[in-house]
Parts: C-alpha cells; sequence; structure tokens
C-alpha cells in the first residue's frame, strides 16, 4: 500500500460518523493496514456515506497539495499514525489524531518539550513571567509548546522565537487549521512559527474550527510535552484541561504561583494545592527540564541616568513613585530616563504604576 493510500484510507476513516479517533486506533488495532480497516468499517454504514467521506478526503489531500505548491517552503504535509515523522509521545493518548496536519520544521521536536499555557487574560505579572521562563528555556535548549492562543500563549511563542541561539525552537498546537492564523491578531506570529518554528494541528487546511477543536488540541500539548507549566489560569481556563491531560497521561506539570485574590491565578494556585510543582524561579523550571541554564547575557549598553535606572531596578519590580528615592534622582530625570529605557525596550511599565527590567 503507498503512503497516499495509507493517508487517505485514514483521511476516511475520519470523515466516517460514529468512529472518531480512538475508535480508529481501536479498528487499525485489529486490521492489517488503514485501508483493511477502512474495508471493514464500510460495510457498517451506506453506500451514500462511504462515498461522502471518500470525496471528502480526496479534498483534503487536494487542499494540502495547493498549500504545498503556494508554501512549498514550509513544507506542509500530512503526518499519519505510525509513521517516522509522527511524534511518538501523541500515541500515548487513548485517541491519538489518527492524521496531523504539520507545517514548517519538523525538528524542532527533537528537543526536550515544554508546554506554556494559561489564560488569554493574562496579566503584566503573567506576561513578564511567561517571558521569563520561555526565553530562558528556548535558550537553554529546549522547544516550547503552546496553542497560540492570545495572553500568555502568544508571549511564550514569541519569547522563545526571540531568545538568542534558540533557533525557533517553538512549536504552535492549532485548534485550526495550520493555513488559518487564530486569533487573527495573531497573523504575523503565526507567520513567524511558520517559517522558524512548526505548526500542528488535527484539523484539515482551511477549517475555521469550533468551540470544542480548541479543548481538543489540549490533549495534543500535553502529549508532546514532558513538562506542562501552568502559568495563570482562572477557574474555568483551558490550560487546566491541558494540565488534567498532561496529569492523565504521568506527565509533569507545575504552576506558577500568583495572588490569591486575583481571577487570573485562582487555577493556577489550586493545581499548587493540589500537588503541581512549584515555579517559584525559572531554575525550578530548568531542573524539572535536566537543563543547564543558558549562558547569561550582557546586560544593555547604558550610561547616565538611564543606567541608575536600570541599577535601580536589580531586585525586581518597584513602583514608579518610589523609583526616584531608589536611584537618587529629581523626579523629572527618573521619568525621562524610565521613558528612554521602555523606547529601547529594557524595562516594561505596568499600567498599576511598576515598573520592571524586561527578562
Amino acid at each position: 500500500m503507498s503512503s497516499r493510500e495509507h493517508t487517505l484510507a485514514l483521511l476516511t476513516l475520519e470523515r466516517m460518523p460514529g468512529l472518531g479517533p480512538a475508535g480508529i486506533r481501536t479498528l487499525l488495532e485489529q486490521e492489517p493496514d488503514a485501508r483493511a480497516a477502512l474495508g471493514s468499517y464500510q460495510k457498517r454504514v451506506s453506500a451514500d456515506i462511504a462515498s461522502r467521506a471518500s470525496t471528502e478526503a480526496e479534498g483534503t489531500l487536494s487542499s494540502m497539495a495547493l498549500l504545498a505548491r503556494l508554501r512549498p517552503e514550509l513544507a506542509p504535509r500530512v503526518l499519519t499514525s505510525g509513521s517516522a515523522e509522527y511524534p511518538a509521545g501523541l500515541m500515548d493518548l487513548s485517541d491519538p489524531p489518527p492524521t496531523l496536519f504539520a507545517m514548517g520544521k519538523l525538528n524542532a521536536l527533537d528537543r526536550p518539550c515544554v508546554a506554556i499555557v494559561g489564560t488569554r487574560r493574562a496579566s503584566r505579572y503573567g506576561e513578564r513571567i511567561t517571558r521569563g521562563l520561555a526565553g530562558t528555556l528556548a535558550g537553554a535548549g529546549a522547544c516550547v509548546i503552546s496553542g497560540m492562543a492570545a495572553g500568555i500563549d502568544g508571549m511564550a511563542h514569541s519569547s522563545a522565537l526571540e531568545a538568542e541561539g534558540a533557533g525557533g525552537r517553538t512549536v504552535a498546537v492549532l485548534g485550526t487549521g495550520i493555513d488559518i492564523p487564530y486569533p487573527a491578531a495573531h497573523r504575523s506570529l503565526h507567520e513567524r512559527i511558520a517559517t522558524s518554528g512548526l505548526l500542528l494541528s488535527e484539523l484539515p487546511p482551511g477549517e475555521r474550527g469550533g468551540p470544542g477543536s480548541f479543548p481538543r488540541r489540549n490533549r495534543i500539548i500535553a502529549a508532546l510535552a514532558q513538562l506542562t507549566i501552568v502559568v495563570e489560569a482562572g477557574a474555568r481556563s483551558g490550560a487546566l484541561i491541558t494540565a488534567t491531560h498532561a496529569l492523565d497521561l504521568g506527565r509533569m506539570v507545575a504552576a506558577v504561583p500568583g495572588p490569591i485574590d486575583a481571577p487570573e491565578s485562582v487555577g493556577s494556585n489550586a493545581l499548587i494545592r493540589d500537588g503541581a510543582h512549584v515555579i517559584a524561579d525559572v531554575t525550578d523550571a530548568l531542573a524539572l527540564m535536566g537543563l543547564t541554564p543558558p549562558p547569561r547575557r550582557a546586560g544593555p549598553d547604558l550610561s547616565g541616568d538611564a543606567r541608575k535606572v536600570y541599577d535601580a531596578l536589580q531586585s525586581g519590580t518597584v513602583r514608579v513613585d518610589d523609583l526616584p528615592t531608589r536611584a537618587a534622582l529629581p523626579v523629572e530625570r527618573c521619568l525621562a530616563a524610565i521613558t528612554e529605557l521602555e523606547v529601547a525596550g529594557t524595562v516594561v511599565c505596568d499600567l498599576t504604576g511598576e515598573v520592571s527590567r524586561r527578562i
């Protein structure tokens, strides 16, 4: 049986009613190959249903062929369960996707993989911690996996891409087709990941996804990663679904503690209470992954008032009102230096009136 026949049989099975990934896995365990499994199942459905599923599967292959012609540099392809390219970790799932659509660099998954997930409504604290975690882990040689959603997910991807020497080791698992940026505001991030990292989806090209497709993709994120870190998660955050899948798979789960009265930390704090590893410092994440910290980058080349303000932030976040005293500067000169540092991307100014170094 050719590779195309195998792929087409699996795509057709996926479009059969009443089967699903778990049912397909069971069927494949009972038959010698995908084509035999398809032949067996076709006997249980009407000719019209079988024909429609086959037509839809052919359409998906045609869509992938078109995408490959339009973006050959991104190597769009279909990964099938049992093939050498198919991520081995997914077979730990009870319902691994029979087919997986990929675009980008598959070798991104060759490194130790860590998932960093969290709320779409991230606080500045959550964004700052995510930036430090993802950047340091990627710089230390890890592949950062997330779901490309707004908030924590997007920050994890972009920080991994920007990490010095990381080589774009980040993977986005989408709840849409691999060619559909979602949210639309992440179009540029989607392109950067496709070019320097890897996009994965169990949905065919052109598929916009739906409410159920985003929670389902979380099981793939969990299965790909050795460690899942939840940075911020509300009581009903999708990140908790990812953590639950990881625990079910016997993977490590960790969480970043947050204020006990912050809604976006309710879920992550609950994970810690229930036994998840605590990420109190980025070195905790490195230790769980068995990674060595990356070489420390030299600080920015600063002088004058900017240097004084930057040095005053060495101990962490400082309120704007307290910085003139910390930096031993008049208020006007201190504010001017903060503006200079923020424009240069060296510090982050929170809406709450706090300033911190950009990790």
